[in-house]
């Protein structure tokens, strides 16, 4: 039986820019010159949708207004009232992927009354344990985001996961580590094949492709390792989707002339 196919967005509601080579990248001076995207002074912000008949899922849900202030972040329009600009209201839809529980990841959470959020359980043990303790493993995440995932745990809203699940047909999740201590992607079959959304299992391109890491790290050896993984459950090198370049809007098609700079269609081919 042939496996329905899913549309695939990626939407840009944030950046930060005037960021430096060593801002992105452990050691980056050791591969100087080697890739131009190393010197991108901006890092963007992501949520992902599939979609297709019979099935909704958002893929993390941003931050919004305050975290934004107090972080210095350029917050274009929160998460949720982009989702509106695809006819997807938040309120309707039913599950939520969290790749990581990073405040740029698990932020806004209240705006989906209804959903499940789909989670690996060595997240939730590393965000909520004594690596919180050290004030560099805590840094990414914002308190009140992991206690509003602990009152959506108490009101039954959370489906853990270990290692690897399939939520539907055309769909799974699959635990990487290395960023955070349960770092998770999502596979999705669309139609150019099985592509698969990175999240901060690579924050740039060239992180994958040259073997870099992100100065945010729990665990290097699994980061790195992760890098074939990915290779693996993606088609090509053009699959995979990292978690916060602006290269992605720049090389897949926007989904209207309305939505260019903030909705970019992953399901069809980069254009470059």
């Amino acid at each position: 039986m042939s496996i329905e196919p899913f549309e695939l967005f990626a939407i840009n509601f944030a950046r930060h820019g005037g960021r430096r080579r060593e801002d992105n990248f452990v050691a980056a001076n050791i591969f100087a010159g080697s890739d131009p995207h190393l010197d991108d002074p901006n890092i963007f912000y992501y949520v992902w949708v599939a979609r297709r008949s019979d099935r909704v899922f958002v893929i993390d849900t941003g931050f919004e207004h305050r975290a934004a202030a107090e972080r210095g972040r350029v917050l274009s329009a929160r998460p949720a009232e982009c989702l509106s600009m695809l006819g997807i209201k938040p309120e309707d839809v039913d599950d939520v992927v969290l790749t990581h529980l990073h405040y740029d990841h698990a932020g806004g959470t209240g705006a989906f009354p209804k959903a499940c959020f789909h989670l690996q359980e060595s997240e939730a043990a590393y965000a909520t344990g004594r690596c919180m303790c050290h004030a560099y493993l805590r840094y990414p995440f914002d308190v009140e985001d992991i206690v509003s995932f602990v009152r959506l745990n108490f009101d039954g809203r959370i489906a853990f996961h270990n290692q690897v699940s399939q939520l539907t047909d055309g769909f799974t999740i699959h635990r990487l580590g290395g960023h955070t201590g349960g770092m998770q992607v999502a596979r999705v079959f669309t139609r150019r094949g099985w592509v698969v959304i990175a999240s901060d299992a690579t924050h740039f391109y060239a992180n994958y492709r040259n073997n870099l890491v992100f100065p945010l790290v729990y665990d290097i050896n699994a980061l790195l390792n992760g890098y074939a993984q990915l290779r693996q459950l993606a088609d090509s090198d053009d699959h995979i989707i990292p978690g916060h370049d602006p290269m992605v809007m720049r090389i897949y098609p926007p989904v209207s002339t309305e939505l260019e700079g903030i909705a970019v269609r992953l399901d069809q081919e980069p254009i470059t």
